[in-house]
Order: structure tokens, then C-alpha cells, then sequence
């Protein structure tokens, strides 16, 4: 384990800070993924307090990026049903990297057509996976599911996505 988070955990200020200004790109990135600019910043804040709060708590069983997103992932969660906003906006992946530049925009239309007809637990595990790079383990560890609960969410996301983009 690093030893900034056994630091931070005895109270250490500076390897608190540390751990924040290390992972605080990685999480506002995946606040924004799923809140858009204008919320994300309020959850990667609330997501560094939770995580001073709980660092007591974090035995090390999965990376501490995996568990510093999960809490992101909850955070995001909370404040999407408080501003009752769509928990999962897709335009910041559609219209970034993920699509390259050369697909047309007919074709960016029908994956944000065919990801929006995904349910929610489906669109969550494409995105962690394909956006976030995640491994199946990681997964499972953010959405606290079994690994073969992720697997079986990619299967059927991917055999609803490739339905609908085949039909456009």
C-alpha cells in the first residue's frame, strides 16, 4: 500500500493532500462523464471529503483509485437524483476522443440514440468499461455487484447496442 494513505489515515495533512492532488484530475474526469462541467465539480469535492472521512476504513482490498471512484460513483449518483438531472449525460464521451473525429455525425446521433434506450445499469457498466478502461473486478468493486453481475450487464448492453445501431 502507498505509504501517503497510512499517512493520511494517522491524520497527516500532507499526504492527504498529496492522494488529492494525484487522483483529482481522474475524478472530476469521471464526474463529468456522468454529471456534465457544471455538477462535477461539486462531486469530486464531496467525493475528496467523503474520502477523508472513510480513509480509516479502506483496507486495501482493491486499488485505492478503484475505491476512491466508487465513492465518485456514489457521489454522483447523489447529487444527480437531487438536481433530478439524467445521471449519465452522453455528450462529453460521444463528442470527445471516444468517437473519432472522422465518424460522421449521423453516426455519433445513433450511438447517443441507442445508448439512451440502454437502461441505466447497462449504460453505467459500457461506460466504466469502454470509457473509464476498467477491468470486470473494478466494476464490480465501484457498483458493489459480482463480477459475473458486470459481465452479464456488457453482455446484454452490447447485444441491445448492436440491435439498435444495426436497425438505424
Amino acid at each position: 500500500m502507498d505509504g501517503r494513505i497510512e499517512q493520511a489515515k494517522r491524520g497527516d495533512r500532507d499526504a492527504l493532500e498529496s492522494l488529492v492532488r494525484e487522483h483529482y484530475a481522474r475524478v472530476f474526469s469521471f464526474c463529468a462523464r456522468r454529471l456534465g462541467d457544471d455538477l462535477a465539480q461539486d462531486a469530486a469535492q464531496e467525493t475528496f471529503v467523503t474520502m477523508q472521512r472513510s480513509l480509516k476504513r479502506f483496507e486495501a482490498k482493491s486499488s485505492f483509485e478503484t475505491w476512491l471512484l466508487g465513492i465518485a460513483h456514489n457521489q454522483c449518483r447523489n447529487l444527480a437524483r437531487k438536481k433530478r438531472s439524467a445521471p449519465l449525460p452522453l455528450e462529453p464521451w460521444i463528442e470527445g476522443s471516444y468517437v473519432a473525429a472522422e465518424d460522421s455525425a449521423i453516426d455519433r446521433e445513433a450511438l447517443r440514440c441507442a445508448m439512451q434506450k440502454l437502461s441505466e445499469e447497462h449504460r453505467e457498466v459500457v461506460l466504466l468499461h469502454e470509457v473509464e478502461g476498467l477491468r470486470y473486478a473494478e466494476i464490480a468493486e465501484i457498483l458493489s455487484v459480482p463480477e459475473g453481475t458486470v459481465k452479464s450487464r456488457l453482455f446484454h448492453a452490447f447485444s441491445h447496442l448492436r440491435r439498435h445501431l444495426c436497425d438505424s
